[in-house]
């Protein structure tokens, strides 16, 4: 791989990643319209410290960041990288940086809510290590879900 991968921890507030997933926000609403009511308001994010932003050659590319759930448990949430960058591993990145950080935070476990219909996000969260468990609040009774949990300690 030729290309320049930087790695970096930031917070919800870097522009770049304000970009990202507002362009992930864009595919998923195209792709699942009929969703927006049921999913719109899980979404939001409020200030988060714990942000990765990766880039490939200068541009940012992909991001993901980490919620606390509860006390020992975090939430991976707002996973994306942009169609132009898959295939190159920068999603396991992301999610190895965000296990070391949630490690360094005293989390034990990570937690995650995708879509059914996101079969190729299921398939890379079970190839590090993610397994399907019942829903979790606030997804419990949406037939479109899939939660999922790894133990991070």
């Amino acid at each position: 791989m030729n290309q320049n991968i930087k790695v970096v921890k930031t917070t919800s507030e870097n522009p770049d990643f304000i970009s990202l997933i507002e362009t992930f926000d864009t595919f998923l609403w195209e792709r699942y319209p009929e969703l927006k009511k049921d999913y719109w308001g899980n979404n939001l994010i409020e200030f988060n410290p714990n942000v990765i932003v990766v880039y490939l050659d200068k541009k940012p590319v992909g991001c993901g960041c980490f919620k606390k759930y509860n006390k020992n448990t975090a939430e991976l949430k707002r996973m994306f990288v942009s169609p132009e960058a898959r295939g190159l591993g920068l999603a396991q990145l992301i999610i190895l940086e965000l296990e070391k950080e949630a490690r360094n935070n005293g989390f034990e476990i990570f937690i995650l809510e995708t879509l059914y219909k996101q079969v190729e996000a299921i398939s890379l969260y079970q190839k590090v290590g993610f397994k399907i468990v019942d829903n979790y609040e606030p997804y419990v009774g949406l037939a479109n879900s899939v939660c999922m949990s790894k133990t991070i300690n």
